[in-house]
């Protein structure tokens, strides 16, 4: 079991394509599964192993993978 700690929502999103770097806050009730740059349009998607875009391209993971580790994410069986 993971210790308890703060679980930050907002994560700064680098796009792959242009680099540019934008911070969102995360859903902590769903995953996010696209992301449209705001700057170059590229369409982000996850990572294969990754749950939601904020796996892949944000400085923070997602709210469940804070919580409980790679082997929770918001898409985990239940």
């Amino acid at each position: 079991m993971a210790a308890m700690s703060t679980i930050l929502l907002e994560s700064t999103l680098t796009c792959p394509e242009c680099g540019r770097k934008h911070t969102e806050t995360m859903p902590t009730d769903a995953c996010q599964w696209f992301y449209d740059c705001t700057h170059c349009g590229a369409l982000l998607k996850p990572k294969a192993g990754d749950c939601c875009v904020f796996c892949s391209y944000g400085d923070l993971p997602c709210p469940p993978i804070q919580a409980e580790g790679k082997g929770g994410g918001c898409c985990a069986a239940h």
